[in-house]
C-alpha cells in the first residue's frame, strides 16, 4: 500500500477530506496546498457512470480552456510541403514529413501533440505501435488529422486540450497552474466540465457524473459537490 509522506499528511488534515466543497472554496483549498517547490499543475478527476468497454459508451473530446493550461505544448505537424512552411508560420515547434518519420521509428517521441494532413496518414499510419500507447496518434475526431493545419496549431497552442475516459471510467486532465488565479481556474474547471456533461452518452444508464476531485500535482483530492458544479454548467 502506497504511504505518503508528512507534507501531504499535514495537508490533508488542512480541509475535511468528507465535505463536497463548492468550486470556488475547493480552488481555494488546493492554491493554498500547492506547497511545492515549482509551479504545481492544477488537475481534476471525474469519475463517470459508463462502460468503457461498449464503443457507445465512449467519452472522448476536446475543449479549448479559456485561460490555456500554463503548459508550453510542443507540437509536431507531419505534411508535405508547402503545408509544413503554413504550420510553422502558424507556432509549430516541427513540422515535415520523412526526416521525423524515420526520428520517430528511431525512438524520438520529445513532443506533446501530433498533428497530420490526411494525405500522409498511410505513413503515420505504420507509426501506431510507438505514437499509440504515448497518446500521440493523430485522430480526425479530436481534429489532429486536418488540411488546415494553421488553425489547429493554434488552437493547441491556444489551450486546447484532448481528454478521454479511462478503463475505470475516469476522466483525468491537467486544467491550468496552481499560480492561476481564482478567477481563471473557475473558468477553466467550467469550461471543461461543461464539455464533459455535453460529450454524454446517449446509452449511459444512471447518474453520469459519479465524482469530481481536485487536486494539484503534489496535493491530495478535493471534492468538488458535482449538484452545484452541475449547475455551473447549465
Amino acid at each position: 500500500m502506497k504511504k505518503h509522506g508528512k507534507r501531504y499528511n499535514a495537508l490533508v488534515k488542512s480541509f475535511d477530506l468528507n465535505k463536497d466543497y463548492l468550486i470556488r472554496e475547493a480552488i481555494d483549498i488546493v492554491k493554498g496546498n500547492a506547497t511545492a517547490k515549482f509551479d504545481e499543475s492544477f488537475e481534476i478527476s471525474c469519475c463517470l457512470g459508463v462502460d468503457p468497454r461498449k464503443a457507445d459508451q465512449m467519452v472522448r473530446g476536446t475543449v479549448s480552456l479559456p485561460h490555456g493550461t500554463g503548459k508550453q505544448v510542443r507540437v509536431l505537424v507531419l505534411c508535405k510541403t508547402p503545408k509544413d512552411a503554413e504550420a510553422k508560420a502558424a507556432g509549430a515547434d516541427h513540422a515535415g514529413l520523412e526526416e521525423y518519420i524515420e526520428k520517430i521509428k528511431s525512438g524520438w517521441t520529445d513532443i506533446d501533440v501530433i498533428v497530420a494532413t490526411p494525405d500522409v496518414m498511410g505513413e503515420v499510419g505504420k507509426l501506431g505501435r510507438i505514437l499509440g500507447p504515448r497518446g500521440l496518434m493523430p485522430n480526425p475526431k479530436v481534429g489532429t488529422v486536418t488540411m488546415d493545419v494553421a488553425k489547429a496549431v493554434d488552437e493547441l497552442k491556444a489551450g486546447k486540450i484532448e481528454y478521454r475516459v479511462d478503463k475505470t471510467g475516469n476522466i483525468h486532465a491537467a486544467v491550468g497552474k496552481c499560480s492561476f488565479t481564482k478567477e481563471q481556474l473557475s473558468d477553466n474547471l467550467i469550461a471543461f466540465f461543461s464539455s464533459i456533461v455535453k460529450a454524454k452518452p446517449a446509452t449511459a444508464k444512471g447518474k453520469y457524473v459519479k465524482g469530481v476531485f481536485v487536486s494539484s500535482t503534489m496535493g491530495p483530492g478535493v471534492k468538488i459537490n458535482d449538484v452545484a458544479f452541475m449547475q455551473e454548467v447549465k
